[in-house]
């Protein structure tokens, strides 16, 4: 390859269309809330509100990470280092600003690791102490996790009920949660609902009373589809995990500098929502606009979706909760108001485009995801009964295919059929035309959320 050829490639890769380009140099025209590319999602712009589009934009120039991903973190670290104070409620449910993200990228392409040490080093500065102790890896067993936030004995110093998890292997604990016995999942779900842990054990017992923990993984998609098994995409787990697409923003051979004055600045700012947030426990409401753009856009969020994708995000009301209370909190303000619900619907926008990206139309059944890969190939003609057993090579129990297709008729995925030949007729399947209308009609749903926004106006930045 000549030089200029090399030359050309290097170009190409940096100026792409994967590459990220900031706000003020993209074409000012309105960004729907919902992203219409349908292999990737975009990041759109109300979600680079306030404190956290400041973190994004001093760092994007200077770094190949995501935006996605630095905006994510930052977000996870702030409602952990805030800690249990701020909080809204629901009904009797309080609802603290922990959060669970899953970071989705190629091995050591993403710049997974890297938008984290961004994160890191900045909060390093803000609270050295909960960077280098309140900060850890490892995750593997609930009684692991209950023991660092665990109530203290009778006289002593109650222990600092913070923990961010930040896991870069989270295939493995996947693996982990797929033992038979491990109770790692309902220990996480717990700690993500309401912080009260315990292990039913004989002896030591550990019980952990408002434990205020956040998670950050990162893992690949082939690991997160082989590896986030039937029960705990549908027991409620992936639910409360914000997925997160990421890769690779742009190519930076020297890498990248950050201007100290820049991170003091920030670094400053953080601290003084910290102090506010920790001044008295703070239940933060809505003020009069938002509850009413809350009340357009509430029977959309919480409306069930079909399959593995409706399983991975049917708790889209509470995280968009959890999200615009974050926001808020950044801003220092007493109440949630429209552009901290604006900029949470459009980060959850670009974190339920994730999970469509990730998901697809998988049911989370294997035998029913198999069959459903083969009617997509079938086309219009679709498959036989036969041809649906010789898939399996005869290996799977009728009753086992019958209960697969029983789901993917439920779900509206595929469609049978009776086919007269020869004087007798066959049952043949195929996909459904109208298998992907739930999802549309979720995302055109949405997108009513840019009208009203421009009714009570976006909010600055």
């Amino acid at each position: 390859m000549t030089a200029e050829a090399f030359a050309g490639l290097v170009e190409a890769r940096c100026t792409g269309p994967g590459k990220w380009v900031p706000a003020q140099e993209r074409e000012q025209e309105p960004e729907p809330l919902i992203s219409q590319d349908a292999t990737w999602p975009t990041l759109p712009e109300p979600a680079l509100h306030g404190l956290a589009g400041d973190v994004v934009r001093a760092f994007e120039p200077n770094s190949e990470a995501d935006p996605a991903a630095i905006l994510m973190q930052f977000l996870v670290a702030a409602g952990n280092l805030i800690g249990p104070g701020p909080h809204c409620r629901v009904e009797s449910s309080q609802h603290g600003f922990n959060l669970f993200c899953l970071l989705i990228g190629e091995t050591s392409k993403a710049r997974k690791g890297t938008s984290w040490e961004h994160i890191r080093r900045l909060f390093d500065r803000v609270d050295g102490e909960w960077a280098d102790n309140r900060v850890t890896t490892g995750l593997s067993s609930s009684e692991g996790l209950i023991n660092e936030v665990r109530d203290a004995p009778d006289g002593e110093t109650s222990p600092d009920r913070r923990l961010l998890i930040v896991q870069g292997e989270f295939a493995s604990v996947l693996k982990i949660m797929g033992r038979e016995g491990n109770t790692l999942s309902p220990t996480l779900r717990d700690a993500w609902d309401s912080g009260k842990l315990r292990t039913l054990v004989k002896h030591n017992p550990l019980k952990a009373t408002g434990a205020h923990i956040s998670m950050i993984g990162h893992v690949t998609r082939p690991e997160l589809l082989k590896y986030l098994n039937e029960t705990e995409s549908h027991n409620g787990f992936a639910n409360r995990l914000l997925f997160v697409c990421v890769r690779r923003s742009k190519c930076l051979p020297e890498g990248g500098t950050m201007s100290g004055e820049v991170m003091v600045e920030l670094s400053r700012s953080i601290f003084g929502v910290v102090e506010w947030a920790r001044s008295g426990p703070r239940e933060l409401r809505r003020d009069d606009a938002t509850r009413q753009l809350w009340a357009a856009v509430y029977p959309k969020l919480s409306a069930g979706l079909p399959g593995l994708l409706g399983a991975a995000t049917a708790r889209a009301e509470a995280q968009v909760l959890r999200l615009s209370g974050i926001y808020a909190v950044l801003d220092q303000a007493e109440t949630v108001r429209v552009e901290h619900l604006t900029a949470a619907l459009a980060l959850w926008d670009y974190c339920f485009a994730s999970a469509r990206f990730i998901f697809g139309n998988a049911t989370g059944d294997a035998v029913a995801d198999r069959i459903r890969d083969a009617l997509e190939g079938a086309g219009a003609e679709g498959l036989s009964r036969t041809g649906i057993r010789d898939l399996f090579k005869r290996h799977e129990l009728s009753n086992r295919i019958e209960q697969a297709l029983a789901l993917l008729k439920t779900l509206g995925t595929a469609a049978s059929r009776m086919v007269i030949t020869e004087g007798r007729s066959i049952e043949v399947w195929s996909i459904a035309t109208e298998a992907t209308k739930a999802t549309e009609g979720r995302t055109q749903g949405l997108l009513s959320h840019m009208s009203l926004m421009s009714q009570h106006g976006k909010g600055g930045h």
